[in-house]
């Protein structure tokens, strides 16, 4: 049987389909017929080819079996090389199905193990042998109970021996849930969290002992997903108290007043049934939000990826492994595939915060072997014709969402403009007013304000890819990471690295944009999709792309952080975050990219999971590669390679002109989109985390603090602020929303603008807005934020049919400033203090409004913070080195405040 894997054949040929789908070719010869079967890879046998080929000489040792029919029979002639791959393939595979079982059963009774399984049977044992019953008559019943005569075996002592086993098992199991549950009801006290550095209540310490004890045992990556407790659903009252304080210090009083009255009516009124089945929910699956949150927000939306919701992440840029492009590539993609092992294998440690407390590892799941399937019709409401400005269209909207269509609550935006209001696209590809996508979280839902909407993306992930997919220069190649069973050692990807390198082919018609399909409206890449790549070398050729374990883009121009050259930072970030809009194939989860120069980074799809993920991979590449792998005098990997291998497939395509047209349509998009993103990186020296911890407040409250000066000087007025704050302590949790614009961190920017106060007073005011920020973000750790609430309820009402002007208005309100830290240090794979240099500056993401900005930040160390600032060209009102400046500037003048030394800048 053929191998999906290997479904890659007909795109690298044009083989007619035999009727058997064998595609075994004929070489008629005197009578002769003969048929030579290829093996693609090790272990999947392939059809034949035809004639002899430059092509056929490099796949000869894939070759299983030939076979040659003549007057006189059959006559087979085997290969043992290739029979041998596989052979050690299905070994291979047999392995990972028993590692899988295996770590199956030791997660299922974890914190239990087979171990003290063995140990409780022998407790047992050993208490009957000295004539206690432990069972206090149990083991007697359970005898009595075993039916008898079933064999030459069944003496009195076996019966005995296998009625305490059966005793042990139970009491065994027993000791599992219990220790389980307890697990999970210490896990649900968050109380830890709230209590002020050094001033630990001695409930707390009683509760981090019993943790300690229960979680004692070496876990695996998934051990405690069955003990992380449920996400929490908010009381109504609660949320709405917490969102009319978040909005409080951007409204007047008489759009306070009116908000007030619209938050009252919800509460009273629509609220209450829509709680109850957001209750109901909550109790049924695992996460109230996730599956939601994925599939509205990510999934259904109808926007270009590119820039609008993947992000990308940078290098170490102080530190050079090596000036060669195939070689740095080499060691990264093993060490990819190292982790990939372990992760397969459940070998990495789950992520725990304060060293004891485990975060959720689901989205762990889909790192590898992932692709985003642009999207299909999921069942429409309205027939197709029934386009955007219909009378059906108008007509559900005015009964279903009334506040923007009959002058109630604020204006939104003109359909058709994405940005600072929400925009949908129709399946029909049109706009639709509605909700924009978000950023590192922030929110957009599409097809939930108009049922037209109703087609989403799908998430492919497979078990196992035993290939990437590469592009060059307009060249598609599929390139094995496997020889049999064994992993190809970095030097053995190098070569095959530089063979696409110096590979002199050109591109065929429609190949070298052909990527920027997945860079352009969703629509009509599922279009296109379906039209042009349902059969054929040109399916084969996506199957061999969207099932590779990622992407990888071998760039031919150079980039790198010179710190003498700030714009230098910036251009390599635009770089990853849209290259030329048809280098990146943006459906994967992620696309390793590679510059001429040996620098590399990452573009990373949003849907599957968010940027701490995609950052814990990073950590252990980078480090594996820097201090594990290593590189000889001249810059190459590590080794010998091996000159047999099979040099890498090119794909193979055939793009009708019509298809073409889709593709430069698709790319004109992109492109417009990529040249209106103003992109400003800068490393801001004077002071990181060490002098911030002086002026006693956190790191992240402190520069939250300084953007929202930083914004008021900038647009001369305070805007809903985002920050995304993680709820992985809940199982399946993915994020919440921290609205950093708070009445007391306003109250602090005000006084600061005067320049009339004192300094005591400044000092007040900005401990009042640490306080209540550090209070705020640790609510939305522990479940109890705004957003994910609010939007669940709307989904629910939308699911009802309810229209709710409250909700309506709420989750139309544009994010226009949109923030996100990024975590560091996840893993210790060396000592940050003996190795200062070794930074990464994290990443940053497209800007969520149109008008607005995106920030993304990382607090690299003791002494060094990295910005990441996006905004667009199109807006009048806003520059990202503008703001950039604005920030630098807000940090100093907050640590002039407590009169922190500062380096020189």
């Amino acid at each position: 049987m053929v191998s999906p894997e290997g479904r890659g054949d007909t795109g690298q040929s044009d083989w007619p389909q035999t009727r058997t789908g064998a595609n075994p070719s004929r070489e008629w010869s005197g009578g002769q017929h003969k048929a030579t079967y290829l093996s693609r890879s090790p272990g999947t046998v392939h059809g034949a080819r035809c004639q002899p080929t430059p092509r056929m000489a490099e796949a000869h040792q894939a070759v299983a079996f030939q076979f040659t029919v003549t007057p006189d029979g059959v006559d087979f002639q085997l290969s043992r090389e290739a029979l041998k791959h596989v052979y050690l393939s299905g070994i291979n595979s047999w392995k990972k199905r028993l590692i899988r079982i295996k770590n199956g059963i030791l997660r299922g009774v974890y914190p239990g193990s087979p171990t003290s399984w063995l140990v409780v049977i022998m407790a047992t044992v050993g208490s009957s042998y000295c004539n206690v019953d432990i069972s206090m008559g149990l083991v007697s019943h359970i005898q009595r109970c075993l039916p008898e005569g079933c064999g030459p075996y069944q003496t009195p002592q076996t019966r005995a021996l296998l009625s305490m086993a059966i005793f042990s098992t139970g009491v065994w199991m027993t000791g599992i849930f219990f220790f389980r549950q307890t697990l999970k009801l210490l896990l649900s006290y968050h109380g830890w969290m709230f209590e002020m550095h050094g001033q630990t209540s001695h409930f707390t310490k009683v509760w981090a002992i019993c943790v300690r004890l229960l979680s004692s045992r070496r876990p695996m990556l998934y051990s405690f997903q069955t003990s992380l407790p449920k996400l929490p659903v908010p009381s109504v009252p609660a949320t709405i108290q917490r969102y009319l304080e978040s909005v409080r210090p951007l409204l007047d009083n008489e759009e306070y007043y009116r908000m007030e009255m619209l938050a009252k009516e919800f509460q009273d009124k629509t609220a209450p049934r829509l709680q109850k089945y957001l209750v109901l929910k909550s109790w049924w699956a695992t996460n109230y939000v996730s599956d939601w949150w994925e599939e509205y927000i990510y999934l259904r939306g109808r926007t270009p990826l590119v820039v609008n919701s993947n992000y990308y992440v940078m290098d170490f840029v102080l530190v050079k492994n090596t000036d060669v492009q195939a070689a740095r590539l080499g060691n990264i993609v093993h060490a990819m595939i190292m982790y990939r092992r372990k992760l397969d294998r459940e070998e990495i440690k789950p992520v725990m915060a304060l060293g004891m407390v485990p975060m959720c590892s689901y989205q762990m799941e889909r790192m590898f072997n992932t692709t985003r399937i642009p999207g299909k019709k999921t069942g429409l409401l309205l027939p197709l014709n029934e386009r955007y400005g219909s009378a059906q269209h108008r007509a559900w909207l005015s009964a279903n969402d009334p506040a923007p269509h009959t002058g109630q609550g604020r204006p939104r935006q003109r359909p058709g403009k994405a940005g600072s209001s929400w925009v949908i696209e129709c399946a029909v590809g049109e706009p639709v007013p509605g909700w924009s996508r978000g950023k590192g979280g922030a929110p957009c839902c599409p097809a939930l304000a108009c049922p037209l909407a109703s087609v989403a993306d799908v998430l492919q992930h497979l078990s196992d890819s035993r290939h990437v997919a590469v592009y060059h220069k307009g060249r598609f190649f599929k390139v094995w990471l496997y020889e049999g069973s064994r992993l190809l050692k970095p030097r053995d990807l190098e070569i095959q690295f530089q063979r696409i390198l110096d590979d002199p082919s050109l591109p065929q018609p429609g190949e070298e944009r052909l990527a920027a399909l997945t860079a352009g409206g969703r629509v009509e890449w599922a279009q296109a999709r379906q039209a042009f790549f349902g059969s054929g070398k040109n399916k084969a050729s996506l199957d061999a792309i969207e099932r590779a374990a990622f992407f990888v883009a071998l760039d031919e121009e150079s980039h790198h952080y010179d710190p003498e050259d700030e714009a230098s930072l910036s251009l390599y970030g635009k770089a990853l975050l849209h290259g030329n809009c048809y280098n990146r194939w943006f459906d994967k989860s992620f696309t390793l990219i590679s510059f001429k120069n040996g620098h590399v980074g990452l573009n990373t799809e949003h849907a599957w999971a968010d940027a701490p993920i995609i950052g814990h991979l990073w950590e252990f590449v980078l480090g594996t590669d820097t201090f594990h792998l290593g590189y000889t005098e001249a810059g190459h990997c590590i080794g010998k390679s091996n000159s047999m291998l099979a040099p890498p497939q090119r794909l193979q395509w055939d793009i009708p002109d019509q298809c073409q047209a889709v593709i430069e349509s698709s790319y004109q998009v992109a492109k417009a989109l990529a040249d209106d993103v103003e992109l400003y990186c800068f490393q801001f020296l004077p002071f990181g985390k060490g002098l911030i911890k002086k002026c006693r407040t956190s790191p992240d409250a402190f520069v939250q603090i300084a953007l929202q000066l930083a914004h008021f000087r900038d647009r001369g007025r305070f805007c809903l602020t985002y920050e995304a704050s993680m709820t992985r302590m809940f199982r399946e949790g993915r994020t919440e929303t921290v609205r950093s614009c708070t009445s007391e961190s306003t109250a602090f920017v005000q006084a600061m603008v005067e320049g009339t106060h004192m300094k005591a007073h400044l000092q007040n005011l900005f401990r009042k807005a640490s306080e209540k920020h550090q209070n705020m973000y640790r609510l939305a750790m522990t479940g109890a934020g705004i957003d994910r609430h609010l939007f669940c309820l709307y989904v629910v009402s939308k699911y009802l049919g309810v229209s709710s002007p409250f909700l309506a208005e709420v989750l139309s309100e544009p994010w226009r400033l949109s923030t996100s830290q990024i975590a560091q240090f996840q893993i210790r794979m060396f000592d940050p203090d003996q190795y200062p240099n070794h930074l990464g500056p994290g990443g940053g993401f497209g800007p969520v409004a149109d008008d607005g900005y995106g920030v993304s930040y990382m607090i690299a160390g003791e002494n060094t913070i990295f910005f990441h600032v996006s905004s667009k060209f199109s807006s009048s009102e806003t520059n990202a080195q503008r703001f950039g400046n604005h920030i630098r500037q807000a940090l100093l003048d907050i640590a002039d405040l407590f009169q922190v030394p500062k380096a020189d800048s």
